[in-house]
């Protein structure tokens, strides 16, 4: 039988393969032609890997074993800076082209057991730097609904290999925004967990503490399902949040605040348009919506580009050529660092490590980067505060539509200023996700941000299933 697995949800394949409605093996076959048909146009992934159907088999015996788990033979991608043992990672860098992974991220021995099929490897910016997938040194990923579009950043593949109906899920890391705004702009749904409710351990790091992995689906409770299979205290993560810290917050009064100072010049009118429709809809499901104030959040993307680049710097120092991927021979060992370095890292790459080094030196460390920490504090706190009112705060995902690739590739502040809605969330570190809330006139996406408090993941799925719900009604 013929599969689309764009009509179904992995709930809906998980029954199907349970009824034996379907196979493994059939569900496999459809995400391979999926990517035969489709991703000649859109590049979503830097590799298909070449045992899926050794998966399928391993996955199907689990079935009708009785051992099956809600994802046990359901088709999903990899973003390529979350390793898998034996196969290729290289965060789209030339500078890892070939590398192999030692041993497995947690969350993939999470799902490995949950026994899923990894279709692939997604493309993406290269280290995570960007908000277009169009920084990879492998050539940039286009969007599914436009392909002279961007797909979003820095997760673009992953968001785009959902969208385009090869895979039922996907996993992004987000650092900054980098599974919202990509999920946004794909029009599929997209999860920024707390920090540390994921183990970061097999991820290759960005900002240490601003990363965090996170699942992608085309409803919500896809994006419930992946999360609840790989989240959970890891030894391994030092930053991992132990169990008994979690202690999901309920909703009572079900109020939803709107930081409208926040929501200012550069908003695409469409976007406008399309949020104050969502805050219709929410209203209508039985939500109060009261406006609320970040008086802090202005300064988030100056302290991100801070922050970020200055982490990043330190976590970029050990690819030097000499203990694992390319390697230049310059005569000598600085020489042969600086030209390995010059060679395997793309523009955006070296730009955030000169300015990390530059904000970490010793005559500037304090004026930024011991400043943008203490404000930092103060943008978290104001969350804390909000939160004490409200029991989530929405914003648009992005304050613009797909936008045509190359338009900003010349313009780092313009790429930059994308982020504006997803940044705080790092920061913060509290979670976030982004649900399909409509199109543009042009058919081109739009997606709502719904944040609420730490390890407050279930508020989110619950509002984001009843928003789902009226935006599709």
């Amino acid at each position: 039988m013929k599969i689309d697995l764009n009509t179904l949800s992995i709930k809906e394949a998980h029954e199907a393969l349970l009824k034996k409605e379907v196979t493994v093996r059939e569900l496999a076959e459809a995400a391979l032609l999926c990517v035969k048909e489709r991703d000649g146009n859109i590049h979503a992934y830097l590799e298909i890997y070449d045992d899926v159907m050794a998966q399928a088999d391993a996955a199907q015996k689990m079935i009708n074993e009785g051992g099956a788990k809600e994802l046990t033979g359901i088709p999903l991608a990899i973003k390529d800076n979350i390793l898998i043992k034996g196969r290729k990672a290289t965060a789209a860098s030339k500078i890892l082209e070939g590398y192999t992974a030692p041993y497995d991220a947690t969350v993939v021995k999470k799902l490995k057991a949950e026994g899923v099929v990894f279709i692939g490897r997604t493309n993406m910016d290269e280290f995570a730097m960007g908000g277009s997938t169009e920084n990879s040194a492998f050539g940039p990923t286009r969007n599914p609904h436009d392909v002279t579009r961007v797909p979003g950043g820095s997760s673009g593949g992953s968001a785009a290999a959902v969208a385009m109906g090869s895979v039922l899920g996907a996993l992004g890391s987000d650092t900054g925004g980098s599974i919202r705004q990509p999920a946004s702009l794909c029009g599929v749904v997209g999860l920024k967990t707390t920090y540390g409710r994921v183990s970061r351990y097999g991820l290759m790091a960005l900002g240490s503490s601003l990363d965090q992995i996170g699942p992608f689906g085309k409803t919500v409770e896809d994006a419930e399902i992946i999360f609840k299979a790989i989240s959970g205290f890891d030894r391994m993560d030092s930053t991992s949040a132990p169990d008994d810290m979690i202690v999901p917050r309920k909703i009572n009064t079900k109020i939803i605040g709107v930081p409208r100072d926040f929501l200012g010049e550069g908003l695409d009118e469409e976007v406008r348009e399309n949020f104050e429709d969502s805050i219709k809809k929410l209203k209508d499901l039985g939500y109060g919506i009261k406006d609320i104030s970040l008086p802090n959040i202005k300064y988030s993307l100056s302290v991100y580009y801070i922050i970020m680049p200055a982490e990043a710097s330190t976590n970029l120092s050990r690819f030097d050529g000499i203990r694992y991927g390319l390697s230049k021979d310059g005569g000598n060992t600085l020489v042969s660092y600086m030209e390995t370095r010059g060679e395997g890292f793309g523009k955006e790459v070296r730009r955030r490590i000169m300015l990390g080094a530059y904000v970490l030196s010793s005559g500037y460390y304090d004026a930024y980067y011991n400043k943008a920490n203490a404000v930092r504090l103060l943008i978290t706190k104001d969350f804390g505060d909000a939160f004490k009112e409200v029991d989530a705060i929405i914003t648009p995902t992005s304050p613009v539509p797909a936008f045509k690739i190359g338009e900003k590739t010349e313009d780092p502040l313009a790429m930059y200023l994308a982020d504006i809605f997803t940044v705080p969330v790092n920061i913060a570190g509290i979670p976030a996700i982004s649900v399909p809330s409509g199109k543009t006139k042009n058919g081109l996406p739009l997606g709502l941000q719904i944040m609420s408090s730490h390890f407050g993941e279930d508020t989110l799925f619950e509002i984001g299933k009843k928003f789902e719900g009226k935006n599709k009604s």
